[in-house]
């Protein structure tokens, strides 16, 4: 008897072993409900993309004493080259970048301009109210490469030789696609195919490559190989200049050599405001880098903690807070080069606490109207880098609408961006087109500091949803004590529906997307507030890389978007 009964409990123990093994085999130890893998920690060096091909580059630039900038432009080549959904060497960039040696944090706009003899009257006689999505019109000059260089020739250790060399390679002998990009390319292909050359370059086959599938890109890797070479003069000036004006003179376009060869980006200094001890870093206009700063102003005079992630009251306060902000980014934001930005006017507390006023805290607003600030006289990839000796940068690169204009330049392997399709055409408009201008521009890069030292370089793409996901990373890392890989992993909120720089005017009250992830309850109460609620597929609103560095330790912590292909990784 005895024996049986130790039998019976050995019996019972065992089974609730193994039901302690289940349980762990489908919930992590750490995290909640959503979290889905742990953060990479690293001493040496760390890069965070959403390509694992692109990461592996970086790294590999890292190992080799590269600075981060030598990695970060060694991944941004790869990503032109395995993610052309969202970017490339005919598109725009942003970086922010942390010089340790000095602790200042420096800002690059490499945004292009418009064709100086393209009018806004030229618009009006052809009787058209917005710039079309695709084609040549909207195609403005790609700054891409020339970001590159001047990011190296201040921050640079290695040759360009060198750090374009894994996308040179990679896009002469071949590489696998991997399955969200496959997906992107497949819907991008379908509207694009008809535009010259761009089923000859991204159609193999006469199909979009699928998961698995290996791409090669020959013209893209001369392309790459005449930059390494010949520098950024390559590429503004002289043969591929001449062939990209070329082709769009015959597509109907209006950029010419004059306008390459004129090109140049911008060394600025960042924007940034404190949010409960953390001073958050941000691109001035023409990107919208400054509608996160105003949203953190305003969630500022919110006890977020005590609300707590998920509850009605935080997503309540977050809708509400968005639709002011982006009010004032539809009537302020522009190019400063063409017109006084109130940014100064626009990031002052005392002018958020006025604003905070209109909010009612149980019921949706069916708008706002945009701030009264007088003027004074004063579809894209994003990836993060950090080396050894504490430099950090933060890049973000897009070709607008996933694969850009459609416009495929002979025999080069790239599309050209859409990113002027953003011009208002309304005279007076902050955002107006006019000849040379930069448009408004949504991808921007992040920075965090505090106490004067490094803390978060970060970024989220998507459009519109870029400072909403911003803003929503920094809540859930300092008001909801989410680790970093937890606080990207967490289901997003996207508010459409804002009036926009292009000109468009907001629904009533907008539309509320949630991903999968929401309490019910919470959602329930959104909708009895007045707001129009739908449902997304998970991951619809993807994109996040980010490195965190522990000041003390000077340990890197990275993280990747589950959302994506991409991983981060460390030495």
């Amino acid at each position: 008897m005895v024996l049986g009964r130790t039998r019976v409990r050995g019996v019972v123990v065992f089974a609730a072993i193994l039901l302690m093994a289940e349980v762990r085999a489908v919930e992590r130890p750490v995290g909640r409900s959503f979290a889905t893998r742990s953060e990479v920690v690293a001493q040496h060096g760390m890069a965070c993309t959403s390509h694992p091909l692109a990461t592996q580059a970086a790294i590999e630039i890292l190992r080799r004493g590269g600075s981060a900038v030598d990695a970060a432009i060694a991944a941004n080549a790869c990503l032109g080259l395995m993610e052309p959904t969202g970017s490339g060497i005919g598109g725009d960039l942003f970086a922010l970048v942390w010089e340790a040696k000095t602790g200042r944090l420096h800002g690059l706009n490499a945004s292009g301009r418009s064709a100086r003899r393209l009018t806004l009257a030229w618009f009006r006689e052809q009787g058209l109210k917005r710039i079309p999505s695709y084609g040549p019109l909207p195609v403005t000059v790609p700054g891409c490469v020339d970001g590159w260089f001047r990011l190296h020739e201040r921050f640079g250790r290695l040759p360009m030789s060198t750090n374009l060399g894994p996308a040179i390679g990679y896009a002469r002998d071949g590489f696998p696609v991997t399955e969200v990009i496959a997906e992107d390319w497949v819907r991008n292909a379908r509207i694009l195919e008809k535009y010259p050359n761009f089923r000859e370059t991204f159609m193999p086959g006469g199909k979009a490559p699928g998961k698995g599938d290996v791409f090669k890109n020959p013209g893209l890797s001369r392309t790459l190989e005449r930059i390494a070479s010949g520098g950024r003069d390559a590429f503004y000036r002289g043969d591929i200049a001449r062939t990209i004006a070329a082709y769009l003179k015959a597509q109907g376009g209006w950029l010419d050599e004059e306008d390459f060869a004129a090109h140049t980006s911008d060394w600025v200094e960042p924007i940034s405001t404190r949010y409960r001890g953390y001073d958050v870093w941000e691109i001035p206009p023409n990107g919208q880098g400054l509608a996160v700063l105003q949203m953190l102003n305003l969630l500022e005079g919110f006890d977020l903690k005590s609300m707590g992630w998920g509850s009605v009251e935080a997503m309540h306060t977050f809708i509400e807070v968005k639709k002011l902000a982006f009010e004032d980014r539809a009537r302020h934001y522009g190019d400063p080069a063409f017109g006084k930005i109130p940014v100064q006017q626009l990031l002052d507390k005392t002018y958020a606490a006025e604003r905070r006023k209109l909010i009612d805290g149980e019921r949706a607003a069916a708008r706002y109207d945009a701030g009264d600030v007088a003027l004074r006289q004063s579809d894209t990839v994003y990836l993060t880098t950090a080396d050894a000796d504490g430099n950090m940068v933060s890049l973000i690169q897009s070709n607008y609408r996933g694969m850009g204009s459609g416009m495929t330049p002979d025999g080069l392997g790239f599309v050209l961006h859409d990113r002027g399709e953003a011009f208002v055409l309304e005279e007076g408009h902050p955002n107006s087109f006019a000849p040379g201008k930069r448009p408004f521009h949504t991808i921007i890069p992040a920075f965090v500091t505090r106490d004067g030292k490094p803390w978060l370089s970060f970024g989220v793409m998507g459009g519109d949803m870029q400072p909403q996901g911003h803003v929503q990373i920094l809540m859930n890392l300092i008001d909801f004590g989410m680790g970093l890989q937890e606080a990207g992993d967490a289901p997003r909120i996207y508010h459409s529906g804002s009036s926009e720089p292009t000109g468009e005017v907001m629904t009533t009250g907008g539309v509320v997307n949630l991903e999968p992830g929401f309490p019910e309850t919470a959602v329930r109460d959104l909708v009895r507030r007045g707001h129009k609620v739908s449902r997304t597929t998970p991951g619809s609103f993807g994109g996040y890389q980010a490195i965190r560095v522990d000041p003390a330790s000077r340990v890197y912590s990275g993280a990747s978007e589950s959302r994506k292909d991409g991983h981060a990784a460390g030495y």
